[in-house]
């Protein structure tokens, strides 16, 4: 169960004045789960960066807007890349292999960071650029002409990619342009009243993408690959953990599993910096022959300053 108390900014904010783009969201997944975006245009001049809201979800000179997937599993089940609007696709390129970006494969990706991909031309120099697609995806032709909401392939993590997602940037006459900021005029804090976007897709500023449980603390690339196993009646421990984005320092994970006998495990751990993307975990270890059966509940919630940013809820049955 997933629960947004707050940070979830809902807005008034209205499409630009015509003649400038009118955009809908790149991927047909539900923005606030199990997708989300991840990172936004960097504002920031400097080695910094900052979002439109001058908060943390973005990394230096960021050019774009990052739809994310969950976890990597969700690219086998395919997850499609739409058309944001109507055009002439100019431009595509498939081919590349899905794999995490690091230092030891930079030099196979270098001069081509996004990936597979595609480029739609628009009206009065308008350009939209949709990166990391998936290899073998792409049903886009050049020179095709493409209405709003079109498949142009599916969300995959190639190029320079550390996290499955599409990368949507938008260019007028050559020019980077933030969809949620288009005049560039800054109000921290603020969603802006005039962006490119026709259905505004919400703003979460950091938040808990999943939670499980395990039978001991597990590593970073089964929580994001979705591979961890479920414990079971004999297991040496009962874990659960929290799947992060955007947290910030200062920021505070509560975790907490409950069992039949009452509370197992609860804690509140400090975020000592600010991180994209994270996990935190607890446990408690096996004292008998087994656990007893019923309903475990378990809960994770994201504080900031002392309010909630969003809370997730799960129950385990072990019989």
């Amino acid at each position: 169960m997933r629960r947004y108390l707050s940070f979830v900014l809902l807005s008034l904010a209205v499409p630009a004045t015509a003649g400038e783009l009118s955009l809908y969201s790149p991927i047909q997944c539900d923005l606030t789960g199990p997708c989300y975006i991840q990172q936004y245009v960097d504002h920031d001049a400097s080695d910094q960066a900052s979002d439109f809201m001058c908060s943390g979800l973005s990394y230096d000179r960021h050019k774009g807007t990052d739809f994310a997937l969950a976890t990597t599993d969700m690219i086998a089940t395919g997850v499609n890349v739409l058309a944001s609007a109507d055009g002439i696709v100019s431009g595509v390129r498939d081919g590349m292999e899905d794999m995490r970006f690091s230092s030891e494969n930079a030099a196979d990706v270098e001069g081509r960071e996004c990936g597979n991909g595609v480029v739609i031309r628009h009206a009065d120099g308008w350009e939209t650029q949709y990166c990391h697609l998936r290899k073998g995806s792409i049903t886009a032709e050049r020179g095709q002409q493409v209405k709003t909401g079109d498949v142009l392939g599916q969300v995959g993590m190639s190029g320079r990619a550390a996290f499955p997602h599409v990368h949507l940037s938008v260019r007028h006459n050559g020019k980077v342009v933030d969809t949620f900021d288009p005049d560039g005029t800054i109000t921290c804090g603020e969603v802006e009243g005039a962006t490119l976007w026709a259905d505004l897709p919400p703003y979460r500023a950091g938040g808990i993408v999943s939670i499980g449980t395990s039978a001991a603390v597990p590593e970073f690339d089964a929580i994001r690959g979705n591979t961890v196993p479920l414990p079971d009646a004999t297991s040496e421990a009962l874990v659960i953990y929290a799947f992060l984005f955007g947290t910030r320092k200062g920021d505070i994970i509560r975790l907490s599993l409950e069992g039949p006998g009452g509370v197992l495990v609860e804690r509140d751990t400090l975020m000592k910096r600010q991180q994209a993307q994270s996990f935190r975990a607890i446990g408690k270890k096996l004292t008998g022959p087994r656990w007893p059966a019923g309903q475990y509940h378990g809960s994770a919630t994201l504080l900031r300053a002392g309010t909630v940013v969003e809370q997730q809820e799960l129950t385990l049955t072990i019989p």
